[in-house]
């Protein structure tokens, strides 16, 4: 059974930064495209970073693109997303997941939906 663990949420100020962390249990996520999404109450899950297994191809939402940073650790089983420059907008519950993508593209995920999350708060 896949478990995930987010975390390194928290409240910030706009313009400041986090780092999430969310390590994989159950799951060798080495051959694993990963990613992070976001979603807010009454809102539509949004893809937010795509990375594929080797880390030499990262995507972008373009609401996130140019602050936000994935990458992964596959010996640690663990994924990252370095947040910067935050805004308002980017309040959400994130989450990390994975699938097996054989196609060379590294499409905006939104499932599977293993984790908790870790919620992010950004204050005006």
């Amino acid at each position: 059974q896949v478990q995930v663990v987010e975390s390194g949420g928290g409240t910030v100020q706009a313009g400041g930064s986090l780092r999430l962390p969310c390590t994989v249990f159950g799951l060798s996520i080495a051959s694993y495209k990963m990613g992070w999404f976001r979603q807010t109450p009454g809102k539509e899950r949004e893809g937010g970073a795509c990375i594929n297994s080797n880390g030499g191809l990262k995507v972008y939402a373009d609401s996130v693109k140019g602050r936000f940073t994935i990458s992964r650790d596959n010996a640690k089983a663990t994924l990252y997303l370095q947040m910067d420059s935050l805004k308002p907008e980017d309040t959400a519950m994130y989450y990390c997941t994975a699938r097996l993508i054989l196609a060379e593209s590294c499409p905006l995920l939104t499932l599977p939906n293993w984790g908790q999350g870790t919620q992010v708060t950004v204050s005006s």
